[in-house]
């Protein structure tokens, strides 16, 4: 029993450097920054404290924190939608056997690997009016057609998104590559002498064997939606009038630009707050399973 008691303490102490580093660089921040966010501060200054003003005011009476917030959802249900649909289609498709799949695979998945403000200066150029690769393109096909992508509020947002897609559907695609091939042979070829087709056989087969692949896809990609910030900074910054703001993008703004540090601090809570919203029951879901 005492040598029980010794083994468990010394394996306590062998946890004590990961909980130092675990508490001084996550908790500590995090419960740091909610004290932060309930004072009016410019990082600087003597602090005031407002309570929960800063969180009233950002519901209340900010109208750019709504259209951040709209944003972000919009992104959100464009990843869910597209990003992940794009990367599934990708990985039925290169988990055939056909020559140079290896190739393909490395090819879609090279942007991933790239820095997104590297991204955003190669989208950037692509979207230039007067230069950029698509308005050229339809020049040479002989279509009278020009359109600022990143300057016309109506499409920026979309135009940041393609941009991010062409870069985000690496992961999510080697994801579903592993939980494609994590499906049995045997299963699938019952289903087949069952009289299932290809289509069937995906939808009523594969992709309910695939579960904790969606899940763990479906919560990546929605915490990547909620803190997405590179992309969206090194192409528009936000704007044009603040058309294509994120949460992450106004609150840099509002802490490093307008020295609204409270304010900046109340909306990086929010975001956690949201993203916990995912987090927890998919932790909850996947310990279950387990």
């Amino acid at each position: 029993m005492k040598k029980k008691q010794n083994s468990n303490i010394t394996a306590y102490l062998f946890l004590v450097p990961a909980a130092v580093i675990y508490l001084s660089v996550i908790v500590v921040p995090v419960f740091y920054s909610l004290f932060i966010s309930l004072f009016k501060w410019n990082g600087v200054a003597e602090k005031e404290f407002v309570g929960l003003g800063n969180y009233l005011a950002l519901f209340t009476n900010d109208a750019v924190f709504s259209t951040a917030l709209k944003n972000n959802l919009i992104w959100i249900v464009l990843t869910i939608c597209v990003t992940m649909t794009v990367s599934l289609g990708f990985a039925v498709i290169l988990n055939k056997q056909f020559r140079g799949r290896t190739v393909f695979r490395a090819f879609f998945y090279f942007p991933c690997v790239i820095a997104p403000i590297a991204v955003a200066i190669i989208w950037r150029w692509i979207y230039n009016p007067n230069i950029g690769f698509i308005n050229q393109f339809f020049k040479v096909l002989g279509i009278n057609f020009k359109q600022t992508w990143i300057s016309d509020p109506k499409v920026s947002l979309y135009a940041i998104f393609f941009a991010a897609l062409w870069q985000g559907i690496g992961q999510p695609m080697i994801l579903f590559l592993a939980g494609l091939q994590s499906v049995s042979p045997d299963v699938l070829e019952a289903a087949t002498i069952d009289g299932a087709g290809p289509v069937r056989k995906f939808f009523s087969v594969t992709v309910p064997l695939m579960k904790e692949t969606f899940v763990m896809v479906i919560a990546t990609l929605i915490v990547a939606a909620m803190k997405v910030f590179d992309v969206v900074q090194g192409l528009t910054g936000g704007g044009p009038n603040n058309a294509t703001q994120m949460l992450a993008t106004y609150m840099y703004s509002q802490t490093f630009q307008y020295n609204n540090v409270g304010m900046g601090t109340a909306v990086a809570c929010v975001m956690v707050l949201m993203m916990m919203v995912v987090i927890v029951p998919y932790v909850s879901f996947t310990a279950k399973e387990k």
